[in-house]
């Protein structure tokens, strides 16, 4: 229970920030301005349902990706940690912005923007892949491994409430409000990151040492 505690919050704080629906909600009202409340809600659904599904094929098929590419898990962690620290940092400039469009690219998305832009890459970024991935290594039993996807479907189900919303959110916390938890978030993120790059760094380093001195005895 001691460990399971403070992974669920790992696993809940950064898949929110990394998700980060309170600032993809002015995006959101922009691709789907004029259309109808029934249309939104369709659109976030299959958006939020989208995201859960991709994320959840990274999650389970982590392990074999690496082994197909001979991919190290340190060396996964120490690239994450750098994708999450850079939008952790956008976001702690209030500056983050999934995916800028134009006029005649958002009508051009109205149709089905629900997979993409929406789904992918705003709600299921490489941010987000990565740490699944990195999270499922850490996950060394099967009630970790529950926690990870329960939290993953909770941060989605909570991103579905959020954007069905949205228009009354953004109006309750102003840009000034958005902008200040844009910045929490980030923090937090860049902090997670931090310690995602520290632990694969440092078995990496360990080695490296390892060896040095076993060269300097022979």
């Amino acid at each position: 229970m001691e460990t399971l505690i403070p992974f669920a919050l790992l696993c809940f704080t950064s898949f929110f920030t990394l998700t980060n629906p309170l600032g993809t909600m002015p995006v959101f009202l922009t691709m789907t301005q004029g259309m109808t409340d029934k249309e939104r809600r369709s659109i976030v659904s299959r958006a939020t349902l989208v995201s859960f599904i991709t994320l959840m094929v990274f999650v389970f098929a982590g392990q074999f990706l690496f082994k197909f590419f001979g991919i190290s898990t340190n060396g996964f962690r120490i690239a994450g940690g750098v994708i999450i620290f850079k939008i952790g940092f956008d976001m702690l400039q209030a500056r983050y912005t999934p995916m800028k469009l134009k006029d005649e690219e958002i009508k051009t998305y109205a149709d089905d923007i629900s997979i993409t832009p929406l789904g992918i890459p705003m709600l299921c970024g490489p941010g987000a892949i990565a740490n699944a991935i990195v999270l499922m290594q850490d996950a060394h039993s099967f009630e970790m491994k529950g926690i990870l996807i329960g939290t993953i479907a909770l941060i989605y189900f909570l991103t579905f409430l959020i954007l069905r919303a949205s228009t009354r959110l953004v109006n309750i916390l102003g840009e000034t409000g958005n902008n200040v938890m844009m910045r929490l978030m980030g923090l937090i993120l860049m902090v997670i990151a931090v310690e995602c790059f520290v632990s694969g760094m440092k078995p990496i380093l360990v080695d490296i040492i390892k060896e040095g001195c076993l060269e300097m005895i022979k």
